[in-house]
């Protein structure tokens, strides 16, 4: 089975249920386990209406009426779903001519753009567990945030250049601070707080052969950076993996950009690649989903009757703090608390319609919520891996809850007679 609590997706799970509900789940993490152990085919909390209990069909013709009533709708989340609930979302936001955005507007979306402006030198997480003797986590800690990520494809698996596993690789951890990830690394580089970017180009100084003058701001100690800048250069594959420690920094776009470029030139002396490290089970299929819908990963206005793209004017966070949405639709409200105060604020004060699984505790009041059967658990479906590898959703109990994409089917089926 898979997991699609992060981005991970590890796909080699031995879930064990018993009279409809999970028991044991065999190699899960910390962070899937207790979110198995919840799942069951009983389902406490069904669709509501402002709070109260309401008929699917009651919840249904609710959300249609709003949705008439609304000149800017906004439909916004999608990073918990699976393919076809986004693509449900998408067909709904085109129907209505919406603006719809992902959580990575307001996770990597620095990350999408120096991809626009810079290139990726990247590769699947296959070939990095293959090949990689050197890899580096910048800004991540993932024996938190993706607790089987070094033990499944970085530094711990047997691989076909890499026989002997972790002796084989070097572990670097670049970051502000001691974290659990540094503790089992072989080299911890300290960055200054906020000059991450500073650090980067002097690697890139000297990975091109120049000493940058004494007087120079570097971001980190020099005899480090430069043992780093030799490290990359003389390993045979080298994989640098980024997070949010990287990217949410102020100009983070700019961060990104001059790590992807590092990379880049790092293939002048050896095979280099760059990847991010995603949070949410799904958010790398909603940026696929969006690409292959609209021609753009996230922030897409479709209010002219075509797609229009400029992150910033059109993402959520943005048009709901400028008071532009008069109703929203969350797939998956988990990612409202990321929003800033002021848009929050202003959520509270428009319709909503929610759909958010049976566990998930939704924060905020809906209008209308609607609690949807779970992809990979109740119902089929696809998730992307971090490396935009769709990986194959089975499911192990029953429900006769409706998925995200019946549920948004219905919608546009009704709004359309």
């Amino acid at each position: 089975m898979a997991c699609t609590i992060c981005g991970c997706v590890c796909d080699d799970l031995t879930i064990t249920t018993d009279n409809g509900a999970v028991i044991q789940a065999e190699r899960a993490c910390t962070l899937a386990e207790p979110w198995f152990l919840e799942q069951s085919c009983r389902h406490s909390k069904t669709h509501q209406i402002l709070e109260e209990p309401a008929d699917y069909e009651d919840a249904i013709d609710r959300a249609t009426q709003l949705l008439r009533k609304s000149t800017a709708p906004l439909i916004y989340g999608l990073s918990r779903s699976s393919t076809p609930g986004q693509r449900a979302a998408t067909a709904l936001a085109d129907h209505l001519g919406a603006v719809i955005d992902t959580t990575a507007s307001r996770c990597h979306a620095p990350s999408i753009l120096a991809f626009q402006q810079a290139g990726e030198p990247t590769c699947s997480l296959g070939e990095i567990r293959n090949r990689a003797d050197l890899v580096v986590y910048w800004g991540s800690n993932p024996l938190v945030s993706h607790p089987r990520h070094l033990e499944r494809y970085s530094i711990e698996p047997v691989g076909r250049f890499v026989p002997n596993g972790r002796a084989d690789r070097t572990l670097v951890v670049v970051d502000v601070e001691q974290t659990a990830t540094t503790e089992v690394a072989d080299v911890f580089v300290r960055v200054e707080p906020n000059r991450d970017y500073e650090a980067l180009w002097t690697l890139r100084s000297f990975v091109a052969g120049h000493e940058p003058p004494e007087n120079t701001i570097l971001g980190s100690d020099r005899e480090a950076l430069r043992d780093l800048a030799n490290r990359m250069k003389s390993c045979e594959c080298g994989v640098i993996f980024f997070g949010l420690g990287l990217t949410q920094q102020p100009l983070g776009h700019l961060n990104v950009d001059a790590l992807l470029r590092l990379a880049a030139e790092l293939n002048q002396h050896s095979h280099f690649y760059a990847r991010r490290m995603r949070v949410p089970g799904d958010v790398t299929g909603a940026d696929s989903v969006l690409c292959w819908q609209t021609g753009y990963p996230f922030s897409v206005d479709l209010r002219r009757g075509y797609p229009r793209y400029n992150p910033g004017e059109f993402s959520a966070n943005d048009l709901l703090e400028q008071n532009e949405v008069d109703l929203c639709l969350l797939v998956g409200s988990e990612g409202v608390p990321a929003l800033s105060p002021l848009a929050q604020q202003r959520l509270q004060s428009i319709p909503t319609i929610v759909l958010d699984y049976p566990t998930v505790e939704s924060t905020i009041s809906p209008t209308v919520r609607f609690t949807t059967a779970v992809y990979g658990v109740h119902h089929p479906g696809t998730a992307y891996r971090m490396d935009e590898v769709p990986i194959p959703l089975r499911p192990f109990l029953t429900s006769e809850l409706p998925t995200d994409h019946q549920v948004l089917n219905t919608i546009v089926d009704r709004i359309k007679i």
